[in-house]
């Protein structure tokens, strides 16, 4: 079943295209990778789908309803969460609390908010550092703080943006074990990554764009061998790999 649909999605700021006429889907309980260059409109297409950026011209339906201009609060009570490039944290308050204020959109009791978010933070590994101050979490910790926050949210559809940029190989495989648990309880991802070890063999479908057009659509393996893709940004890649338990995940 669809549950993302773009359509013909369009965004300018003055004379610059930033997304021109984008369009794809992402399933329910799908992960999509969202791949190209730096400017090639990753970002820009979050940010219309979320509702940060009212677009152009075209069209968002998320769970068969038009979404198109909502605001970001309209979205995330409507099933989209989403992270940021740089994670988004109130750094004097604790790490539990950073949670709490993502579980209050979905129940008013504070009590119940908090053992929602204290769920999320267990989810993603971070039930020890409850009481930390959000600011002191290392960068990797940081991301995993914004993914519970996002969690408790409750979403449908989860938006990543570049959760696995800048982390080391340990920290990447940690992120990756994170998407495939939160897949396997039924919440599609659309990821925008440049970490492409990272998305490649997790993804069911990836999308790339290049100067805001989409210029390849598709299952990993064939996108890696798009010669448009290949001269846009990815270079010989050779084979995608499979990391272990992969096919089990996509089962």
């Amino acid at each position: 079943m669809t549950l993302l649909r773009v359509e013909h999605l369009s965004k300018r700021f003055g004379g610059l295209v930033a997304n021109d006429d984008l369009s794809f889907d992402v399933a329910a309980g799908q992960i999509v990778g969202l791949i190209g260059p730096n400017g090639a409109g990753k970002t820009t297409a979050f940010n219309c789908i979320a509702g940060f950026y009212a677009p152009s011209s075209g069209e968002v339906w998320f769970d068969g309803q038009r979404v198109t201009g909502r605001t970001p609060e309209q979205n995330a009570r409507a099933g989209i969460a989403r992270t940021f490039q740089v994670a988004r944290t109130f750094g004097s308050l604790s790490a539990l609390d950073n949670v709490i204020v993502g579980a209050l959109l979905r129940d008013k009791r504070v009590h119940a908010a908090r053992e929602a978010a204290r769920e999320c933070l267990a989810f993603v590994g971070l039930e020890r550092h409850a009481a930390r101050p959000a600011g002191s979490l290392t960068v990797s910790e940081q991301r995993r703080l914004a993914v519970a926050r996002a969690l408790a949210l409750r979403p449908k559809l989860l938006l990543m943006d570049e959760v696995m940029a800048g982390l080391n190989p340990s920290e990447v495989r940690e992120a990756v074990d994170v998407v495939l648990r939160i897949r396997a309880q039924g919440v599609a991802l659309l990821i925008v990554e440049h970490v492409l070890e990272g998305i490649m063999p997790i993804a069911d479908r990836i999308v790339v764009l290049d100067r805001g057009r989409k210029i390849a659509d598709g299952p990993p393996q064939q996108v890696a061998r798009d010669p448009a893709v290949i001269a846009a940004y990815l270079g010989d890649m050779g084979d995608v790999a499979e990391p272990a338990g992969a096919e089990a995940d996509h089962a």
